[in-house]
């Protein structure tokens, strides 16, 4: 089978409503040059495009075309789209690579969350027959899911606090973060409620922003990259999207999919996790012991621009190989109500 690596990243900040770019390409030409200078490529030795992002979040049909632009009208490309998180798409173009059909993919996600309500529209994705008419909005359905964890006792409201912590600690780091810096956990407490048990330091801030990261085949990654985060596991698993009909505090799909990708053994882990408690359901699923770094880019609690910031957390983890601060990272995206849908990517570095 033909080896396929991670060998550039890169992304936009996440910035708050205000603050962002007015449209997809404004955010995708300064990260495509990045991305490109960094492996010394050029536009036309990409052999295929792949973007993730949504019409229901833009407002407007074929969105995504918009977004084309920023690749240029010509010369003509090989170019495709999902309507979910850019890590879906780099699902894409790996199998596109593992076909023969090209030796190099650019996969990019971007989003502007700012543009409409978020929590009102993310009601769209529930059961149309059930949820949707209720019109339950994104964080009261995770807080419904914190709610039945605590009454549990598989996690408290102090733990959950403890993640948000410790990420924006970790984010301190990362210039492209929407929030960091340091903070108590006794100041997060002593927060009030968005959405009981929820504040929000509890759940990710809504924010624009894109990402973008390059793959290759074989010993094209090797003359592109020095040290390729090569993928060895890649793999995608979804849960019922009726909200009764599973157990909201654990993530089968999470674990299914982190087990057919292999990800025992990872130093570190970059989790999509939009809500504290998220984090530390998917660390049980995916069996990340004390020993794994978890999200020490700070994680979507940091930034979470839809339909990037899946795609920033399996870069972050190449990144981890790249630059050599580890030997086998674990990326990890999620989508739906109550991480319904879970896709883990794992990669390692190669002598």
């Amino acid at each position: 089978m033909t080896d396929v690596a991670v060998v550039g990243f890169a992304q936009a900040p996440s910035l708050r409503h205000g603050e962002s770019t007015t449209s997809g390409v404004e955010m995708l030409v300064p990260i495509f040059q990045q991305v490109l200078k960094s492996t010394g490529l050029a536009k036309d030795d990409i052999g295929f495009w792949c973007s993730g992002s949504s019409d229901y979040l833009a407002g407007r049909a074929f969105s995504f075309v918009q977004a084309v632009d920023a690749i240029g009208a010509f010369p003509p490309v090989m170019e495709s789209h999902v309507e979910m998180d850019g890590a879906w798409a780099l699902y894409e173009a790996w199998l596109k690579i593992l076909t023969g059909e090209v030796e190099t993919a650019l996969v990019y996600g971007f989003g502007k969350s700012s543009a409409g309500n978020l929590r009102r529209v993310l009601s769209l994705q529930l059961d149309p027959y059930l949820h949707a008419p209720l019109w339950p909005d994104s964080v009261s359905v995770a807080a419904l899911q914190a709610r039945l964890g605590i009454e549990a006792g598989i996690w408290s409201e102090k733990e959950m606090a403890e993640v948000a912590a410790r990420s924006r600690a970790s984010a301190a780091g990362n210039p492209q973060a929407q929030l960091s810096g340091q903070v108590s956990v006794e100041e997060l407490l002593a927060a009030p409620y968005v959405a009981d048990p929820l504040r929000a330091h509890d759940c990710a801030p809504v924010g624009d922003g894109a990402a973008v990261a390059i793959l290759a085949a074989g010993g094209k990654a090797r003359e592109l990259c020095e040290r390729p985060a090569w993928i060895t596991g890649f793999e995608h698993r979804i849960d019922s999207g009726s909200l009764g009909a599973r157990d909201l505090t654990k993530a089968p799909s999470a674990a299914a999919a982190g087990q057919a990708a292999g990800a025992s053994g990872a130093d570190v882990a970059e989790l999509h996790a939009p809500f504290t408690h998220q984090e530390l359901i998917l660390t049980g699923a995916l069996g990340l012991g004390g020993g794994v770094r978890v999200n020490p880019s700070g994680g979507a609690l940091c930034g979470n621009p839809m339909f990037a910031a899946g795609l920033a957390r399996i870069g972050m983890a190449a990144g981890e190989i790249i630059s050599g601060r580890a030997g086998r990272a674990l990326g990890h995206a999620t989508s739906g109500p109550a991480l319904q849908q879970n896709l883990v990517c794992v990669m390692e570095a190669r002598s």
